[in-house]
């Protein structure tokens, strides 16, 4: 791309900014937004799995540190 080319693209840049903007609020008109309702219970059960997962991964936790221990209790004593 020569001089001349690179000065006209950055002269445009207002120009782009605008129809940048312009496509992005017609997109935003389109969305389909959750009603605060569904966000709730969508949020519900986000806690609920986090909290779901934490509890799976404490108990596996607490299984493999208990084998781990014995295994090297076996092996010191």
């Amino acid at each position: 791309m020569t001089s001349e080319g690179v000065l006209q693209r950055i002269g445009q840049w207002p120009v782009r900014l605008k129809n940048y903007v312009e496509e992005l609020q017609t997109e935003m008109r389109r969305v389909t937004w959750p009603s605060a309702k569904q966000v709730r219970a969508t949020t519900l059960v986000v806690i609920a799995t986090v909290f779901a997962f934490a509890g799976y991964f404490a108990v596996v936790d607490l299984v493999l540190g208990r084998l781990v221990t014995r295994i090297f209790d076996a092996f010191v004593k």
